[in-house]
Order: structure tokens, then sequence, then C-alpha cells
């Protein structure tokens, strides 16, 4: 059975953090079937408090990411970097996994051996936990791709609507492919699916819910994404940085991107 290190980033330094880490820990903790590793990477500032946290059983470390660049992308990929296992599991701090999806996906890993990416059906819920939708669930219609269950580049060209959280992958494969871009900021999970597909990773959705993401709380990534001056181009950004993710997938660097108004 293949092994698995669940990374949680946190790429802040405010205390308020910590507090939302409780939820997606009791949701490790939970597993039916534990993952082997559980890595929080953190800021210099927030290590000593991460310390003080109630950890359980779990096999787990606290790696201090001294770079001087935490955002999520650097934060995944100085733990990658560093991850001992073969593949590893996405959780964000403010979201929780659901208490089979490590089970699920150790039982899919081993059946789809040809499979890179193992994507879960994520419940989206608003700050007071009220049901919003699904991501990644489309996959499964009839005629969306080529292969029901899996991504191709054709039908993520057409729909970009992906998301990367409690993602299983290939330790190898992520470092192969250049990991996440730093430069690209609102679509830069939509970049690197698009870039995955075209170095020819397999990506598959099991069809089970296997994560439950809060949508756009305040202080949260895709919040600031969207808010912080300098990332806005006019009214609307979306158009801008989704055909810069399409321009983008071809190169395994992270290149400079020049931020213009619409």
């Amino acid at each position: 059975m293949k092994d698995i290190t669940i990374i949680i980033p946190i790429h802040t330094n405010e205390n308020k953090e910590l507090e939302l880490l409780n939820t997606a820990l009791d949701s490790v903790k939970d597993q039916q079937t534990q993952a082997e590793k559980l890595v929080v990477v953190c800021t210099p500032e927030l290590e000593s408090e991460l310390k003080e946290l109630d950890f359980g059983d779990l096999d787990y470390s606290i790696l201090v990411n001294t770079t001087g660049s935490y955002n999520f992308a650097s934060q995944m990929n100085f733990a990658v970097d560093n991850c001992g296992t073969e593949f590893f599991c996405i959780l964000e701090v403010d979201d929780e996994l659901s208490n089979l999806w490590i089970r699920k996906s150790k039982d899919y890993m081993d059946f789809y051996e040809d499979v890179d990416i193992f994507l879960p059906l994520i419940t989206n819920v608003d700050s007071k936990n009220k049901f919003i939708g699904w991501t990644n669930e489309p996959v499964w219609a009839l005629n969306f791709s080529e292969e029901i269950g899996v991504l191709d580049l054709d039908s993520l060209l057409n729909y970009p609507n992906f998301n990367i959280d409690g993602m299983v992958m290939r330790v190898d494969l992520f470092k192969e492919i250049g990991g996440l871009k730093n430069n690209i900021k609102l679509t830069f999970v939509y970049e690197f699916l698009l870039r995955s597909v075209f170095m020819d990773a397999r990506i598959m959705t099991i069809p089970k819910v296997g994560y439950k993401h809060v949508n756009m709380r305040v202080g949260s990534l895709f919040f600031n994404y969207k808010n912080h001056p300098a990332h806005l181009i006019g009214k609307d950004a979306g158009p801008f940085w989704l055909e810069t993710a399409k321009k983008e997938y071809f190169f395994i660097e992270d290149r400079e991107v020049e931020v213009k108004e619409l």
C-alpha cells in the first residue's frame, strides 16, 4: 500500500490561523486509515505556538520555511521538497478531510497504479457552514472528457473550475513538473492542472466526497487574491488570470507575469 504525507500549509503570520487549524487536525485524527505522516509548514513566527497544539498520536512534524516567501504555493513547494513519502495530500488550514478520504485514496492508488493525481469530490460551504455546491464532479458526467472520471487537456481548457484541495499526488511528479507557481495568483491551481495534463500526468477524480472547503472566508487565500490591490486589474481580475494560465502551462519555469489593466 502506498504511503502518504498530509501537508497543511500555513502561509500567514496571523495567530487566528492556528485557531482554525484545530478543525483540520481533528479531521486528520479521525481518519479510518491514517496517513503515514503529517507535516504542518509554517512561518518562523508561528513555530513556537504550533508546538503547543495537541497533535494526539499523529506522526507529525512542524516544518519552518525560512526563505521569506510564505504564500500558499511557496509553502506547498517547500513542504513537498522535504517530503519523504511517495504521495502527498493537501489540507488547507481552515478545511476538513472526510474520515474516509485517506482510506479511499489508498484503495484507488492500489487499483489504478497508472494514475498520478487523485482529486476528491469537494463539498463547498460558506463561513456559516451553509452548503454552496460541489467541485470536481463534472468529470463524471457523460461526454465531459474522453474517459469518464479522468481529466484531459481539452476538458480542462473548456472548464477551469477544478480544485486541488485534498489532492493526493506523486511527490516525484510534483517536483518534475515544477510544483506550484508563485507568479500566477488567482488561477495558479488551474495552471498547475493544465501543466500536469500537458506533461502527461493522469488525473482522476475519485467519486467519493473526500473534502469540505470553506469558500471565500475573510482572510483566506482566494479572498486575499481577489481583494488585494496588487492582484487587481480593473474591476475583474478573472479573465486576465485565466488567459495567463492558458499561456503559461507550457512552461515548467515560474515566469514573471506582467499585470496590466484590462
